[in-house]
């Protein structure tokens, strides 16, 4: 093969190697959390975690009894309270 072949050939491998690396990089899993102990340190009953931070009562209740795991959006916004309720709280406010 011609090196200008094999010159393209390469910079084609490297790219599809970078596009591999970049999209694994950007990915984020949040945590699992513990709602409960969540709710526990917001000082919050489940009514008024789950009416502060936009959930039903039932969902709520789903996940504090494992019947149920929060995912996607609820996921994050978990840990974000988790991690610093107050910000959220006024967020939201």
């Amino acid at each position: 093969m011609s090196t200008a072949f094999d010159s393209i050939k390469q910079g084609l491998h490297e790219a599809i190697a970078h596009a591999k690396a970049e999209g694994e990089a950007q990915m984020h899993y949040p945590r699992a959390v513990d709602v409960k102990a969540v709710r526990a340190k917001v000082g919050m009953t489940q009514e008024q975690f789950a009416a502060r931070f936009g959930f039903s009562t039932a969902t709520l209740r789903h996940w504090e009894r494992g019947d149920r795991t929060p995912t996607g959006p609820s996921l994050v916004l978990l840990n974000v309270i988790e991690r610093n309720p107050q910000a959220v709280i006024q967020t939201l406010a």
